[in-house]
């Protein structure tokens, strides 16, 4: 093998060591048996797959500190799910790779091992914060679709940023708990679900919540009622495309098109509740 070839190895080689190191620290932290079993099975393949590589190469490189640090407190913050999807898809990851070197039976059969038994090993890892994953994008698309637009209607017919607020604040209040109260009534009466009807309602309440607070902000600390509704839309867009980027990641979905459909529901909605509002306060006379 020439020196190139083995150059490219070796960082292969790194990254098996690498991800051999993430997978057992994560174990090292999961608190759920089956789970620690899968990560441990996934650190296991991935320290056979440094050995075979160290045949080719004849060092010992080390690990990326760095990556496993970055995948820890992901993993920390955003679920184990998230954090292994996110690794998995890097640029860095060198699986696909493997298929090149068709003249070595070992590293094709690497190849085949990476593709198929890691993706049987991570889809059995199972997550409570995915589980009411439907519970929250309930709460978060209810909040954005219906506020985007109840904010954009009262900045035209109230045209007061204080006003605005409190009113979408007392809204806001009242449809979380609403909406929570159905959650919880729906999933209650979901037969075979693993859910609990509370905590589902309370993942739906937080979420609404977190979202209205958000898009009322502007109009609390900006006076101006047009920039802070501009302010408010893109607010929204941020929360629609971060929210997403995890949904896609941890469910390995398309990101573009469930951020297309949330961004465009969100707006149009919005762009005629500021229309509906213009034509109340037009012809009611109503002037706030």
């Amino acid at each position: 093998m020439d020196n190139a070839n083995r150059k490219k190895l070796l960082k292969f080689q790194q990254n098996e060591i690498t991800e051999y190191r993430v997978y057992s620290t994560l174990a090292s932290i999961e608190k759920d048996e089956n789970n620690r079993k899968v990560l441990l099975s996934i650190a296991n393949e991935e320290i056979k797959h440094y050995h075979i590589l160290k045949k080719y190469t004849g060092v010992t490189p080390k690990p990326n500190r760095w990556r496993i640090f970055k995948y820890y407190w992901l993993a920390r913050i955003l679920g184990i799910t998230f954090a292994i999807k996110r690794m998995e898809s890097s640029e860095q990851n060198a699986h696909n790779n493997y298929a090149g070197y068709t003249g070595y039976a070992d590293l094709t059969e690497l190849a085949e091992a990476e593709e198929k038994h890691e993706k049987e090993l991570i889809s059995l890892i199972q997550e409570e914060r995915l589980e009411y994953m439907g519970s929250v994008v309930l709460g978060l698309n209810d909040a954005l679709v219906e506020f985007t637009g109840a904010l954009a209607g009262f900045t035209l017919a109230l045209n007061d940023s204080k006003l605005i607020a409190l009113t979408g604040g007392i809204t806001g209040i009242a449809a979380a708990l609403s909406m929570a109260s159905s959650e919880y009534l729906s999933t209650k009466s979901e037969a075979g679900k693993n859910k609990r009807p509370i905590k589902a309602a309370i993942y739906t309440g937080i979420a609404y919540i977190i979202t209205v607070a958000a898009l009322i902000a502007p109009f609390i600390f900006i006076g101006n009622v047009l920039a802070a509704l501009g302010t408010m839309l893109c607010i929204a867009l941020f929360i629609i495309a971060l929210f997403n980027y995890y949904y896609a990641v941890a469910r390995s979905e398309s990101f573009r098109k469930r951020f297309g459909e949330m961004a465009i529901l969100s707006f149009s909605v919005a762009a005629v509740s500021f229309v509906i509002g213009f034509a109340l306060k037009k012809f009611t006379g109503i002037d706030i």
